[in-house]
């Protein structure tokens, strides 16, 4: 068996782990600390929207020896309006210019034509207008109010209300992070973009769900034992499908990573950004919401339930009895009784065993 196979047991047996929950208000800290920046990004520099959703003009080159800086600049003079300027990889360039109507763009083309000296049927002109972005922006936002509003109801259902509270905090967390990075890097927000954004809340809400259907399971009937509380049940469950939710997440990374580095950097296919940022910056959001945010959200609020309460107290005067008499109590703590830091093998067990071979 592999290393990392035999870790994946090994954390799912609860003979190793991380105490994810333990440690959550350094997650929740993190988190709070990446989204403020986020919000402020988005505040002082805004969006860089597309000319789909700001209207405006698109003119597409023959390949030509004209670099990107000078194309800039001479179709910012045309037309009087800041100019995005990608070079294709047949050697081409694609000029965007925002807020030109019809007569404009036709102005503009001309002069793009003398200036890289070449024919003007030559540049292809493609002009949209920004109702159209405007509709596209307006049936995205009602299409994610509905998915999240579908999440909720089947989280609720399917779980219970906590989980689907949290589960919603992580996917506006995971939404807030991508938006955040777009006006921090200054990649364009276009139609792919768009679909990016609403493509990477399915796969942020897949490794949530596995993590809350482990820790429904483990945790039926808890209120019938007095081993453990529950957010070490809740800390189990994660390290049981730990993981699978990395494995996951390193494979739908790899092939989004070519397209972002290879595809866009490299390529010089700058396209390729506008949907390939922002599906690499979400599922690395959502795999890491999953594990540190949204169940340490559950544990949180499952505390409060009167029930878990007594459950915690009955579970920690056992330890600390058992600890006063010299005796190893069941269950992962440390001797203070408080909660295990590491889920690790229990000593009890390991002595007992050690009676039966001697």
């Amino acid at each position: 068996m592999s290393k990392l196979g035999d870790l994946g047991a090994r954390l799912h047996r609860g003979e190793v782990g991380y105490d994810f929950i333990g440690n959550r208000k350094i997650w929740y800290g993190l988190s709070v600390l990446i989204t403020i920046t986020a919000i402020v990004a988005l505040a002082v520099r805004g969006l860089n929207m597309g000319i789909e959703f700001q209207g405006g003009a698109v003119f597409t080159t023959p390949k030509t020896d004209v670099s990107v800086s000078q194309a800039q600049e001479y179709a910012e003079e045309a037309s009087g309006h800041d100019a995005i300027v990608q070079q294709l990889g047949n050697g081409s360039l694609r000029i965007q210019v925002g807020g030109l109507d019809t007569a404009q763009s036709d102005q503009v083309r001309s002069e793009l034509a003398k200036d890289l000296n070449v024919a003007e049927d030559k540049i292809a002109a493609e002009l949209v207008g920004p109702s159209w972005g405007e509709q596209i922006a307006n049936k995205a936002w009602t299409g994610l109010g509905v998915f999240m509003i579908l999440v909720v109801i089947y989280l609720a259902i399917a779980f219970e209300w906590r989980m689907a509270v949290a589960a919603l905090i992580a996917l506006i967390h995971d939404l807030t992070i991508t938006v955040g990075i777009y006006s921090l890097v200054g990649f364009e927000v276009t139609v792919g973009t768009v679909i990016g954004l609403l493509t990477i809340l399915g796969y942020s809400l897949y490794d949530t769900v596995v993590v809350f259907d482990s820790l429904k399971e483990s945790t039926k009937d808890i209120t019938k034992q007095t081993r453990f509380t529950y957010s070490e049940l809740a800390n189990r469950s994660i390290n049981g499908t730990l993981v699978r939710s990395i494995n996951t997440t390193v494979v739908a990374l790899l092939p989004v990573a070519g397209l972002l580095f290879i595809g866009g950097g490299v390529l010089g296919a700058g396209m390729l950004n506008d949907i390939s940022l922002s599906l690499f910056v979400g599922l690395a959001a959502g795999a890491y919401s999953s594990i540190f945010i949204a169940t340490p959200l559950v544990a949180d609020l499952k505390e409060r339930d009167p029930a878990i309460k007594a459950l915690k107290k009955r579970v920690l005067a056992k330890r600390a009895s058992a600890a006063a008499k010299g005796e190893s109590a069941d269950g992962d703590a440390f001797a203070d009784g408080t909660e295990a830091a590491v889920v690790g093998p229990r000593a009890g067990r390991r002595g007992r065993a050690q009676e039966h071979r001697g």
